[in-house]
């Protein structure tokens, strides 16, 4: 696995650093604290060099009796911190030691004295920006802030430990999602945000429309400019008729072409005018209906729009053309949910495979969380040892298990049948265990936490609780559903080969009540060169809670939407 952007530490180790300007950013005069602290050697390597250096103070203190001050700096670029020593005859110390301060400052490297635990130090010779915090008002204290009090400031929150790791990591999985894809040969496609089809069949969309927007400004013009009166509207009519008679008196008259066009053009004018009028008659407050029912004719798509809850749709025509493509976009459902697994807005990474089925899927999925665990342990140790101590003693562990254990697969019929002897076994679960109903994430956590300890991929789901799309079975009581199931989060992955025979998918999609219209393109895939083929969707955020161990979804996203917030 290759990342130009930040290079291994064992890479690091071996560059043959001459001077500081070999580790500045490429587009920045600073050198990332990264490049100094992560190093083997923690930096000591590098004593001698004068380097520039910024970011944000994390804890300061001034020492000697005020005569110079230790600041320990952080640019986010790693969790751990640059110590900073600068002397009161260059700086004013009072401002410099406030937590949430920006400095950037210039120096020289040096090792510290023996018995402190920093590797490497910057010896501030200029201080080259202060952007001063007042310690009075910041509301981002040096203190342990809980991860909800940090949802009240979360355009401050970046600042802290936790949330600037989660970043990282987020920015790890989205780049081993791309590269995973990639070097398997998928076709990254761009799916659209605003929807007429609903993937899920659920109904809980959020619904795209300018009516309300319109219907307020035709309000507000309505009351500065009423409607035309009907004896308005009768007086233009009149002036057309008046206008009318005088250009058939002109013509009778066999007047001048000049004096004709004159009135001809005057009459034009009167039924402008009339038009004018009887349009604006037309008008009426509110929100445009016909037959009772709002019009969406009217409406800025012409036709009712939605924000997408599923890129799947519109991603399977692609796949049905170029074989092996993958979508990686935020989705959007709304689900009046305050549990910590619930988001109004969230991101899904959507592969399609033509020419493969369910065993293919499963294995394309398997192989998929498998790289992005190994990718993490790979480039971001250092902040999986950062949620190891603040979060979850276990995720690392985790990660290494994932990433080399192969996972169980079992069926829908066979988790049930294990689950029900649990419950004989004394097991108790809040919600019933019988043939039929969904899993559960008590049931999902349970296989995959206790009975197997590992990732559990349960296969052949019950039609009945899956999907219009989903490919029945010869039994045609299951379809070829699977789920990929881990420790800490249960459901991580849902997916399925896709119903390819024409008849069936449109049996289907009346059996769930759903109208075959706003459908019509997509069993136009089925009418013309149908083609087996597969996908699945991963909840992003739901990857980053099972490798973080972060309990709340909506610290894990870095601008949560959920029922009563929308910030920033």
């Amino acid at each position: 696995m290759g990342d130009p952007a930040t290079p291994p530490a064992s890479e690091l180790a071996a560059m043959a650093i001459i001077d500081g300007a070999s580790l500045k950013h490429p587009f920045s005069d600073r050198v990332p604290v990264r490049s100094i602290v992560c190093r083997p050697d923690g930096g000591a390597g590098l004593a001698g060099n004068r380097v520039r250096a910024g970011g944000w103070v994390k804890t300061g203190r001034e020492q000697g009796k005020g005569s110079f001050a230790f600041l320990e700096v952080n640019d986010g670029s790693c969790p751990a911190n640059l110590q900073v020593i600068v002397d009161a005859g260059v700086e004013d110390l009072s401002t410099l030691v406030q937590t949430g301060t920006c400095v950037s400052v210039e120096g020289v490297l040096k090792v510290p004295p023996e018995g402190t635990k920093q590797k490497i130090e910057l010896r501030v010779e200029r201080v080259l920006h202060v952007g001063p915090t007042d310690p009075a008002k910041y509301p981002i204290p040096k203190t342990k802030l809980s991860l909800e009090f940090l949802r009240d400031h979360i355009h401050l929150r970046p600042r802290t430990n936790t949330i600037s790791a989660v970043a990282r990591i987020r920015n790890a999985l989205a780049f081993a999602t791309h590269s995973f894809f990639q070097e398997h040969g998928f076709l990254y496609v761009h799916t659209p945000i605003v929807t007429t089809s609903d993937c899920e069949g659920a109904g809980e969309m959020f619904q795209v429309t300018t009516l309300i927007n319109e219907a307020e400004k035709l309000d507000k013009e309505l009351i500065e400019n009423p409607p035309p009166k009907e004896a308005d509207i009768e007086a233009a009519r009149l002036t057309v008729m008046q206008k009318g008679e005088i250009v058939a008196q002109l013509k009778a008259a066999k007047a001048t072409r000049d004096d004709i066009s004159a009135a001809v053009a005057g009459l034009k004018i009167a039924k402008e005018n009339l038009s004018r009028l009887e349009e604006r008659a037309k008008l009426k407050p509110g929100i445009p209906k016909k037959d009772g029912k709002i019009d969406y004719a009217q409406d800025f798509f012409a036709r009712q729009a939605f924000l997408t809850v599923s890129g799947q749709l519109q991603v399977e025509t692609y796949a049905c053309a170029v074989t092996s493509v993958y979508t990686f976009g935020p989705t959007f459902r709304a689900e009046h949910s305050h549990t910590s697994r619930h988001l109004a807005e969230f991101w899904m990474v959507e592969p399609e495979i033509a020419f493969a089925d369910l065993q293919d899927d499963m294995n394309c999925a398997e192989a998929y969380v498998k790289y992005m665990c190994q990718w993490l342990l790979d480039k971001c140790f250092d902040d999986m040892e950062l949620m190891a101590k603040l979060y979850d003693k276990g995720c690392i562990d985790r990660l290494r298990m994932v990433s080399s254990t192969p996972f169980e697969r079992i069926s829908y019929t066979e988790a049930v049948r294990l689950l029900e002897e649990a419950v004989r076994g004394g097991k108790e679960f809040e919600k019933n265990v019988e043939w039929g109903i969904d899993l559960a994430s008590e049931h999902e956590r349970y296989l995959t936490e206790e009975i197997f300890k590992k990732p559990v991929i349960v296969y052949n789901y019950p039609k009945g609780i899956k999907a219009f799309y989903m490919r029945l079975n010869d039994d045609s009581k299951t379809v070829a559903a699977m789920d990929i199931l881990v420790p800490k989060v249960g459901e991580l992955i849902g997916g399925s080969q896709r119903e390819e025979r024409y008849e069936v998918i449109q049996q289907r999609i009346a059996e769930m009540g759903l109208p075959l219209e706003p459908y019509d393109w997509y069993l136009d895939l089925r009418r013309y060169g149908t083609v087996k083929h597969c996908g699945f969707g991963l909840g992003f955020e739901r990857m980053i809670l099972f490798a973080t161990g972060i309990d709340n979804i909506r610290d894990v996203i870095p601008f949560p939407r959920y029922p009563g917030r929308a910030d920033l």
